[in-house]
């Protein structure tokens, strides 16, 4: 079982993944994050494992070069899961949107998967456009 600490530090790993430029960071940062079945539920679609997580981050960061993922405030953990609030800021702080990512913990402290919630989501966004 990890402690508080060690999801404390996974939480950190995830929030340097999303900002990460590199790839070869990038990769490092999921194979430490995330387990290899990692399931990313959003309202824009699911990935399934590690590599299609990094192909959306991929994805987006072509189209959202500057944006960078802040927390809103300390993630709030019990058990074996996480609620970590965020918001996304491009061109160096104007705000874009932010959420709430629900994260579960296998037991070696990675992240098995993640269902993101928009709480505000980008100007023009549809939703319904997503499936």
């Amino acid at each position: 079982m990890t402690s508080t600490a060690g999801y404390a530090e996974t939480i950190d790993r995830y929030v340097r993944f999303w900002n990460a430029e590199k790839p070869d960071e990038q990769r490092e940062l999921a194979a430490e994050t995330f387990t290899d079945d990692v399931e990313y539920c959003a309202v824009i679609g699911v990935f399934a494992g590690r590599e299609a997580l990094i192909g959306f981050h991929g994805q987006f960061t072509q189209h959202m070069p500057t944006a960078v993922l802040h927390r809103r405030e300390e993630p709030q953990v019990h058990h074996d899961r996480a609620r970590l609030r965020w918001e996304i800021e491009v061109d160096e702080g104007k705000a874009f949107a932010a959420g709430t990512d629900v994260l579960v913990f296998d037991p070696d402290g990675r992240i098995s998967s993640v269902t993101a919630f928009l709480d505000r989501a980008p100007e023009g966004f549809d939703a319904h456009a997503h499936h």
